[in-house]
């Protein structure tokens, strides 16, 4: 059976780290951004771990 091929559009939102987490970016942080106070914008700009509900299907793609 062929390898599995990644799935480019995970491939371009989640980061794996060297311990193995999935790592994503906020949603909100894209535009609009003049209305959005600075310790928001802060706290968006920060990668954060993938929830546990969405590991499995993110592994998956990602061919791991």
């Amino acid at each position: 059976m062929p390898k599995m091929k990644t799935h480019s559009g995970a491939a371009a939102r989640f980061r794996v780290t060297g311990s193995g987490k999935l790592m994503r970016r906020h949603a909100m942080r894209s535009h609009l951004l003049a209305k959005k106070n600075s310790k928001r914008l802060r706290r968006l700009g920060h990668e954060s771990e993938l929830s546990s509900g969405d590991r499995r299907e993110a592994r998956r793609l990602l061919g791991l």
